[in-house]
């Protein structure tokens, strides 16, 4: 009797493990076959599907994660996808530094001007995102009807702090984060060197611009006051004020402020009028005043490439020649 009694007691224990894998298998069943059941928990969507919220200058846009057909109005933008090798499929191809030409060929539309773009060609193509800056500003409103439009231009009063920020947020609509952290981590280390270096030496610069034999002046805070505000060149004046165009001066100016180092930006370098050639910057700046001037006589005159300092600027390619520039110029 009692050896049927514990027999009974254990059938009884196995009936209700049965009994309890039951449910947990049909609770499994039922929520596979209720996936449109609103209470059920939702998959996360995939990457590709992800949608950012990105907030800039202009207003908000909202762009899926690696969206398709790319536009970019703005050269240093184009150098940061570059860089990180992301593929785009529009550019203006008649705005392109010399650094970025491989964006001529066919394989690319060419989305018009920088200052007029080419709205039905763009409508067309069907882009997921076009990226602008300060030349194609005033077209934010029609691009936006065409596909989400970011505004990432640099802002030159706090340039690294702009430019970085741009470097991240394009690392994070294509999935690029760890690439972007680890470009962004070399320049810094670059220009802590460069900074030390420009900063040891206790001598002054003077940003000047040529065009069309005009010259005008930049100091911190500028276009291209980096120089200063970053790279740690003291300014031989420290009252130029910021303007797009810079100050316009003499080369009386220049001799009065007599910097140890002169940087000087050929606009007609890279900017020329059709059917006319440009005068060298050196013809026009190595005159008579200028050569009295402690830049001239230690050789201290710094020509620096238009393409990077004009024609592009804030972007992953740009960056670290512009400091190189520099560097190599105060040494």
């Amino acid at each position: 009797m009692l050896t049927a009694l514990v027999m009974i007691m254990v059938l009884a224990a196995c009936g209700a493990n049965n009994a309890s894998s039951g449910n947990n298998g049909g609770g499994n069943a039922g929520s596979n076959a209720g996936s449109t059941n609103t209470t059920e928990p939702v998959a996360a969507a995939p990457a590709e599907e992800e949608e950012l919220t990105i907030t800039h200058q202009l207003g908000e846009a909202k762009v899926k994660k690696n969206p398709g057909n790319v536009v970019v109005f703005d050269m240093g933008v184009l150098e940061t996808l570059d860089k990180l090798g992301v593929e785009v499929a529009a550019v203006p191809q008649g705005s392109l530094p010399t650094h970025l030409k491989k964006y001529e060929d066919s394989n690319y539309t060419n989305a018009g001007t920088l200052f007029e773009p080419d709205f039905e060609t763009l409508n067309k193509l069907d882009p997921g995102v076009i990226f602008i800056s300060g030349r194609s500003s005033e077209a934010y409103e029609e691009l936006n009807k065409i596909a989400p439009t970011i505004y990432m231009g640099v802002d030159t009063k706090n340039y690294m702090e702009s430019f970085k920020e741009n470097v991240t947020t394009l690392g994070k609509i294509f999935g690029k984060e760890a690439e972007a952290e680890q470009e962004l981590a070399a320049i810094d280390d670059s220009i802590k060197t460069l900074n030390e270096q420009a900063t040891a030496s206790g001598k002054k610069g003077l940003i000047i611009l040529t065009t069309g034999g005009k010259v005008s002046a930049f100091g911190p805070g500028s276009r291209f006051g980096i120089i200063h505000d970053v790279f740690g060149v003291t300014p031989a004046d420290e009252s130029i004020k910021v303007d797009t165009h810079g100050n316009s001066i003499s080369f009386e100016f220049v001799a009065e402020k007599n910097p140890d180092y002169l940087f000087v930006v050929d606009r007609d370098a890279v900017v020329t009028e059709e059917g006319k050639q440009a005068t060298p910057a050196s013809e026009i700046v190595e005159n008579d005043l200028v050569k009295k001037t402690n830049a001239y006589k230690d050789g201290h005159i710094v020509y620096l490439d238009a393409n990077y300092w004009y024609l592009s600027g804030g972007g992953l390619l740009s960056v670290p020649e512009m400091i190189k520039e520099v560097q190599e110029g105060i040494q």
